[in-house]
């Protein structure tokens, strides 16, 4: 098990932190990220206390509405978009305009900072995905009230296909909310981009701001934690199973508990583990060109759904499927609720996944694709 490296590591990992802390003063490099067996080691609140932080995170102001918000971003878009390196942390000065319900507007300062890897490449992109920094005592009472920073996912090139990629993605995340509460929320919105020099609207495209990962962690009343190197065997059954069924459901291979990507995992007071997704652009859904699987899957296409997840007995999978077949109609009908979405586009996202529900439509075939002794899952220890 996991908890027994982490026992092992505690106080190794505590006499590494107290050994940079003596040495702070004289070394300028930046302090290292907690470890996350330290992390997982700190004291728990109260119960009560748990509660009301899982209620403050449910109520944040961002998230309670599907409605696209209207934004108006004023920074160095030249100079941001060419910061292409993953290695790169720099922060842009910026400004963030949007208005309340009454009409005020409100602006507040902003740091912005390229992220991703795929959609952050000059060959992928026009528009690099990015960290929004959020002044802490200026937020208050606006939509963006208790967030500090949050990803923005970007139409990240011109075009109507580009903006239908962005809206099926949105789709994805839509659709694991309805599958799961242990999902990220996603806020759909309206991006207008102004150099500042010269007061010059680039463009308007859609957008997406993701829930933070701490909130998502509050509202699952855990604390998010980068554990590497986890293991099937470590993991919540209950939270990980939905996440790989969902994931075979939109064709999405770019992930992996192993090594942490696309996927954040929270620890709860009882040392369960849970794993939640996120980014589902390199998926059959969305399908963008630049969406290519990696050649050791074996798969010639994102569409060609490949399950990922480890083989489950037939009494442990079937609660799972039927959570998704109890869902079906909802889910089959989201693509329709998304004003935004062409026709074309919700016709190729409504019949991706009703190919989905064909794949599980017997015993057969889920005991096939999900079972131990089903003849075509395949036993492993992680990925």
């Amino acid at each position: 098990m996991i908890f027994r490296r982490w026992s092992a590591l505690v106080l190794a990992c505590g006499l590494a932190a107290a050994a940079w802390v003596g040495a702070s003063a004289q070394d300028p490099t930046p302090a290292p990220k907690k470890s996350p067996y330290l992390k997982m080691a700190e004291p728990w609140p109260s119960a009560e206390e748990m509660t009301a932080r899982r209620v403050d995170a449910e109520s944040r102001a961002l998230f309670t509405s599907h409605d696209p918000i209207a934004i108006t971003f004023l920074a160095d878009f030249k100079t941001v978009n060419k910061d292409h390196d993953p290695k790169s942390r720099k922060r842009y000065t910026g400004e963030v305009r949007f208005a309340r319900e009454e009409g005020r507007i409100d602006t507040l300062p902003v740091q912005l900072s390229a992220r991703g890897h795929v959609r952050r490449m000059a060959r992928t992109c026009d528009y690099v995905p990015l960290r929004v920094e959020f002044p802490k005592d200026k937020v208050a009472g606006t939509v963006f009230a208790h967030q500090t920073a949050l990803k923005l996912v970007v139409q990240c090139a011109g075009g109507g296909e580009y903006e239908q990629y962005l809206l099926r993605e949105y789709l994805a995340y839509r659709i694991y909310n309805l599958v799961t509460p242990r999902s990220f929320r996603a806020r759909l919105a309206k991006v207008t981009y102004v150099d500042p020099a010269s007061n010059k609207t680039l463009g308007s495209r859609f957008g997406m701001f993701l829930e933070d990962d701490g909130d998502v962690a509050k509202r699952l009343e855990g604390r998010a934690v980068d554990l590497p190197r986890v293991e099937f065997k470590d993991v919540d059954m209950d939270s990980m199973m939905p996440m790989m069924i969902f994931n075979y459901m939109i064709g999405n291979t770019d992930f992996s508990i192993y090594a942490l990507h696309n996927v954040v995992i929270v620890v709860k007071p009882d040392k369960s583990l849970h794993s939640i997704p996120y980014d589902f652009d390199i998926s059959g859904l969305v399908h963008p060109p630049y969406a290519i699987p990696d050649r050791q899957l074996m798969i010639k296409s994102v569409q060609d759904r490949l399950y990922r997840g480890p083989c489950r007995r037939q009494e442990q999978i079937d609660p799972i499927i039927a959570n998704f077949v109890a869902k079906k109609d909802q889910i089959l009908a989201l693509p329709a609720s998304i004003p935004e979405m062409d026709r074309a586009s919700r016709d190729d996202a409504k019949s991706y996944l009703e190919s989905f529900y064909s794949s599980i439509k017997s015993d057969k075939d889920v005991r096939r694709l999900f079972v131990a002794d089903g003849g075509g899952c395949k036993n492993k220890s992680t990925m």
